[in-house]
């Protein structure tokens, strides 16, 4: 059985970036996950260019998204950067659905310090 590279088939970058999504929401909290879509990603646009675009050595480019370990919050902004994608921040429906239902705590008494 031969191994699909995701990375031969991501070309543009809505490809990427679809990719990256449906990534996210497969994920969870698996950071080592995304840590390897992005190494995916890096891969199909050229890890030695993407490496000199996030300043980093090209093996510790490797290493960060392999997805064997969770890379520091500061290397993933660091390739996301260089690769150009733009992050985007939306309400999740379930846990919109819990904060609704918790006291805002305003009006709370507030104790004395």
């Amino acid at each position: 059985m031969t191994r699909c590279d995701v990375a031969e088939h991501l070309r543009s970058p809505a490809e990427m970036a679809a990719y990256l999504e449906a990534c996210f929401e497969e994920a969870g909290d698996n950071a080592a996950f995304i840590a390897k879509a992005l190494g995916d990603i890096a891969r199909a646009r050229g890890m030695a260019q993407m490496a000199r675009d996030a300043g980093l050595s090209r093996e510790s480019l490797y290493k960060a998204l392999s997805g064997e370990r969770s890379p520091g919050f500061d290397t993933i902004l660091k390739v996301i950067g260089a690769l150009g994608i733009k992050l985007q921040a939306t309400a999740s429906t379930k846990r919109a659905a819990r904060s609704a239902s918790r006291p805002s705590g305003r009006g709370a008494k507030r104790r004395a310090a």
